[in-house]
């Protein structure tokens, strides 16, 4: 997902998404350039850039703090960064309400083949299991299930749908992180003055980039 909002006092003024897969690095700057052409024409101030900072894909998180920096540098404005996994959930709560002040929330992000990166909170929003990547199984969730409701999202619940089978999973599905949803803790964050450094702040990565090569490399030559 690519997508840029422009909020105020709770609500959203302007805003563009596009999910067609990994396109930040074509699309992003437009976006921006469109946001800011609707704020300027309409003489609003901006007070702070905010980005989410991951876990996710690892280019994607790369071009748009690079691009949140570039903007809060040039405006002289606070960088805030909203981790991706309480952006799902905070978007998993607006979008399917609970009547359970016991039940907690996984979200869910793709890292390949069986693993995700994950972390499980309760309605507060507060760490019960700390952002991680995991790998799903049986076994997966264990101590959380035993406790009560778990409600499962992300792109990555929908690999975990038939291994996880606990009474007490319940799967929302495939519940998006996009930059309109993050105005409430973008703006909780502004409130408690809870910013990131515009020049040193990296990334959530949650584990350590590593390439890989091709499975076939094929070398042509030409006899002149």
């Amino acid at each position: 997902m690519c997508s840029v909002a422009l909020t105020s006092e709770g609500q959203v003024l302007e805003h563009y998404e596009n999910y067609e897969g990994r396109t930040h690095s074509t699309l992003l700057s437009a976006m921006i350039r469109d946001v800011m052409h609707y704020a300027r024409s309409r003489e609003i101030t901006i007070d702070a850039v905010a980005v989410s900072i991951g876990p996710g894909s690892y280019t994607g998180l790369r071009i748009g703090l690079s691009e949140a920096k570039g903007l809060a540098f040039g405006m002289n404005v606070p960088l805030i960064g909203v981790n991706t996994l309480q952006l799902l959930t905070v978007t998993a709560q607006f979008s399917h309400f609970v009547d359970d002040e016991n039940v907690r929330y996984a979200p869910m992000i793709d890292a390949r083949r069986m693993e995700v990166y994950t972390a499980v909170y309760d309605a507060a929003l507060h760490e019960v299991m700390p952002p991680q990547p995991l790998i799903i199984d049986e076994a997966a969730y264990e101590q959380q299930l035993a406790q009560g409701r778990l409600m499962l999202f992300g792109d990555g619940s929908e690999k975990a749908r038939q291994v996880i089978t606990h009474p007490n999973a319940e799967f929302l599905g495939p519940i998006k992180p996009v930059a309109v949803n993050m105005l409430a803790l973008s703006e909780k964050a502004w409130r408690e003055k809870d910013f990131i450094d515009v020049a040193y702040s990296t990334p959530l990565y949650l584990k350590d980039f590593k390439a890989t090569k091709p499975k076939n490399l094929l070398i042509s030559h030409a006899d002149r």
